[in-house]
């Protein structure tokens, strides 16, 4: 919120209320969870201070303290300095919340006995005879579900026109699994006749996370799917400078288009899932250019419709809402990317080849070293979660439209026993974000007690 991603409650009439609140503490979810996950920190190195009965190798300690803040000055600290009564200093780092295992563990938990399980699994370090130690070694899964008690209740709140909406949760799709918690979705399948839930950041991260994590282990199967996109976004992947998107350019947008058409291709033939094109208006988009999109994606065979729900609320959505009904009616097969039985080194190859479209997936000896590890450990029948740009379809977000033929470098593996995957981190994406050099928090204000600046 005060770097760069700007609200998450919608904007115009196409809102969620209350959005001051939901875009800062809210109830307390992303507090809850930062606490949860450094109270099991504190209490390693607790462990360690107090004569290490557990004999944790201090060199291969795996749990990062976690803030919710960017702020690069935390990635890589250490702790414990300023003599024996401080504990053992060793090298340390912060994480962003929303790239917390604890996080993952939240939004994939069905019940509090799932979650306590699944936190007491988390491993947080190797003994010196390279044993997993977890957190329920240290016996911190119960206080860490004392503290996520309340916040695994899903939060109600509502639309400018009175539609009920759940909130809840918030792992950020490029560095996590990024879908809100699987109580919340199965808690609004049972209120409604449709249910509407997100998987932001495009079908080569968002889609593919929801299907092949969230689906895969809730038993969840969408039936259909509406790909967002606006004529802006797709000029500036033609090659647009980002300060000349809304100016009218057909040929940069001819250019761009094949973007939005690996994503059609992604959800409607890799994913199985009928799709419709929605597009978001903006006042500069040109007729010539609504209707150069419109044709290309009538050669695909999927409904495109113009959405004006910013300007005029649900009406400017109707037509949208209309065929995504219809979508419903058709028969819907999701597929995932990958088996279970896959080793750990396929699945991260044909989310690569058959979603990114790379030509092939490199990593040094170490990272190498550390997926086979992972592997002859138990946890090949893991998913595989990518942490990676959400700019581009490889993981250099300088590659715009639809690269083909790149190499998808794996530069950290992590695992998450507790979320029951594993993280591989590609390219230069950082799970501790940095501000930018303008900050969104330099327009964040309190004027007559009223919050301004929030988008």
């Amino acid at each position: 919120m005060f770097g760069v991603k700007g609200g998450a409650a919608g904007g115009g009439y196409a809102q969620v209320v209350p959005m001051e609140d939901i875009n800062l503490h809210f109830t307390g979810d992303f507090g809850a969870i930062q606490l949860a996950n450094n109270l099991l920190a504190a209490m390693l190195d607790n462990h360690i201070h107090h004569g290490n009965e557990l004999g944790i190798d201090v060199r291969r300690i795996q749990w990062k303290r976690v803030l919710d803040m960017n702020d690069r000055a935390l990635r890589e600290t250490v702790v414990s300095l300023g003599g024996p009564g401080n504990g053992y200093p060793r090298q340390d780092g912060f994480d962003i919340v929303v790239a917390s295992e604890v996080m993952a563990i939240f939004c994939l938990s069905t019940s509090l006995e799932d979650l306590k399980t699944r936190l007491g699994n988390i491993v947080v370090a190797y003994s010196k005879n390279l044993k997993p130690v977890t957190a329920r070694d240290l016996n911190a899964h119960g206080a860490m579900t004392v503290l996520l008690k309340d916040a695994l209740a899903p939060n109600l709140v509502q639309t400018l026109e009175n539609n009920p909406a759940f909130i809840h949760g918030g792992p950020f799709a490029n560095i996590a699994h990024g879908c809100n918690s699987v109580i919340a979705t199965a808690s609004a399948l049972k209120l409604a006749d449709y249910c509407v839930t997100e998987a932001g950041f495009g079908a080569d991260l968002g889609a593919e996370k929801f299907l092949d994590i969230k689906c895969r282990k809730s038993g969840l199967r969408p039936n259909a799917a509406v790909i967002v996109a606006t004529i802006r976004a797709l000029k500036y992947h033609g090659g647009v400078d980002a300060k000349e998107v809304n100016k009218e350019n057909l040929a940069a947008l001819e250019k761009g288009l094949v973007n939005l058409e690996r994503h059609v291709d992604n959800v409607s033939k890799v994913y199985g899932i009928p799709c419709v094109v929605s597009i978001n208006r903006f006042t500069a988009d040109s007729k010539v250019e609504l209707e150069l999109l419109d044709s290309r994606m009538k050669k695909l065979g999927v409904p495109v419709v113009l959405a004006t729900h910013w300007g005029d609320g649900g009406k400017g959505a109707a037509e949208l809402a209309k065929i995504v009904v219809g979508l419903c009616d058709k028969p819907s097969n999701p597929t995932f990317v990958y088996d279970d039985a896959d080793p750990l080194w396929e699945k991260i190859s044909k989310i690569a080849k058959k979603v990114y479209r790379a030509a092939d997936v490199s990593a040094d000896a170490k990272v190498r070293a550390q997926i086979k590890k992972l592997q002859d450990e138990g946890y090949g029948h893991y998913p595989v979660c990518v942490a990676k740009t959400q700019y581009s379809f490889s993981a250099d977000a300088s590659l715009r439209a639809a690269p083909t033929g790149h190499v998808v470098n794996i530069r950290e593996v992590r695992l998450a026993a507790g979320a029951e995957f594993v993280v591989m981190i590609c390219g230069d994406i950082m799970t501790m974000p940095g501000l930018p050099k303008v900050p969104s928090a330099n327009k964040i204000d309190l004027v007559d007690g009223k919050v301004v600046g929030l988008f």
